[in-house]
């Protein structure tokens, strides 16, 4: 909480809350979502395992954008909240593709609003607001939830509307049932298949898809693929693997659209393959992977096991290039280069130079002052293992940072 030397002079408002509140509230929106999630996900249990999960993403944004633009709308009643409505609906659509009522989900909104009513009460006290704006606090909080509510079962009744009439709509439940994580029970999964008419494969295909998607996407799937398109991010599920037909298949239906395929696995661990192949995007964002119409998971596993944790890596690193430690930046910044280049190639001095931009001599300079102070580390396999998995990871970091 930033120190304030005084409140701004809110008088005995009733309706609407003053503007003036919003400039206390903001900076309190971070420990909010923190305290929100934990309280609500030990009411109901049910939203740990949906955080953990494929919508764990939307599910936080919709958290954030819901206390932000009420903040927003204190300090500006006309301001928008189209993100915010959207992610909303989201909720409803959530709960009725996991069978629920939307109890559960209400229950969690004014949960939810009881925490915020707790802490602007802490804000009264420490700014001597008078009571009676702690009051419109409460009465105009609550009235958001109500505004929160119905959004979220306007996205409940799209899904219900759908599931009557629509056998893609049990399809696209399943789809998110079989991301579930963790994984829900076989014969869970396998009543569904029978109710969506889809026979569950030995082995399926994730695939992470850009945004927009375009509006004939699924019009050119093959019948059995499962999608859902109209969520932040889209994504489908292709049984088995990837053939040339499959491949024909996505190119008619991306069109300029760009994706990234995931591993190959059973619908168990289907997941996973989503995970990495999002992680992906995220890496072909950051200009650590090259862009392509559609890029495969499989072609970068070692990047996506040596960026899983920059942390844990640079430690890593830190332990194993100690005894550099003494030499000028500039210096160590050379060795480790060099050292980088040696022990991921094997290569004679000559083709390291070539690579660096150096001549051999230096480098086989370089090495033996490299050897002079890690000894064997280079020599003993566990030391040159864990040496080359960190210089790689951090050369990707940096190629990361460089994009």
């Amino acid at each position: 909480m930033p120190s304030i030397a005084q409140p701004p002079d809110v008088g005995e408002p009733l309706d609407p809350l003053p503007r003036e509140f919003a400039a206390f509230m903001r900076p309190e929106i971070p420990g909010l979502i923190k305290e929100i999630r934990l309280e609500v996900t030990r009411a109901y249990p049910e939203y740990g395992r949906l955080l953990n999960g494929p919508h764990a993403d939307a599910i936080r944004q919709g958290v954030e954008q819901a206390l932000c633009a009420f903040v927003e709308r204190v300090a500006d009643p006309g301001a928008g909240s189209a993100l915010r409505d959207e992610l909303l609906r989201k909720f409803g659509r959530v709960e009725a593709y996991e069978g629920r009522e939307l109890d559960s989900l209400h229950g969690a909104y004014r949960l939810g609003a009881r925490i915020a009513l707790r802490r602007a009460k802490t804000i009264g006290r420490q700014y001597s607001l008078s009571p009676s704006v702690i009051l419109t606090f409460a009465d105009t909080v609550f009235a958001y939830v109500d505004e929160l509510e119905a959004l979220s079962r306007e996205g409940y009744a799209e899904v219900q509307a759908r599931a009557a009439s629509e056998v893609s709509a049990v399809r696209r439940q399943l789809l998110h049932l079989i991301l579930a994580a963790p994984p829900l029970p076989h014969a869970t999964i396998a009543s569904l298949c029978e109710a969506a008419a889809w026979e569950l494969p030995e082995q399926c295909t994730m695939i992470a898809l850009r945004t927009p998607v375009p509006d004939q996407f699924q019009a050119h799937l093959d019948e059995d693929v499962l999608a859902d398109p109209g969520i932040p991010q889209p994504h489908l599920l292709v049984p088995g693997p990837l053939t040339a037909a499959r491949r024909a298949m996505l190119d008619r239906a991306l069109g300029s659209t760009h994706a990234v395929a995931g591993v190959t696995v059973p619908p168990a661990q289907a997941a996973d393959s989503i995970r990495w192949a999002r992680r992906v995007l995220t890496l072909i964002d950051d200009k650590v992977i090259p862009d392509a119409p559609l890029v495969f998971c499989e072609d970068h596993l070692t990047t996506l096991w040596l960026l899983t944790d920059p942390a844990l890596v640079a430690r890593l690193a830190d332990r194993e290039l100690a005894p550099l430690n003494g030499l000028s930046a500039s210096r160590r910044d050379r060795l480790v280069e060099t050292l980088r280049v040696h022990i991921s190639t094997r290569a004679p001095a000559e083709q390291v130079g070539e690579t660096l931009g150096v001549h051999a001599q230096t480098v086989r300079y370089r090495l033996r002052n490299l050897e002079s102070h890690l000894g064997n580390r280079l020599t003993d396999p566990d030391h040159r293992f864990a040496l080359e998995a960190a210089l790689r990871s951090l050369h990707l970091q940096g190629r990361r940072g460089r994009g």
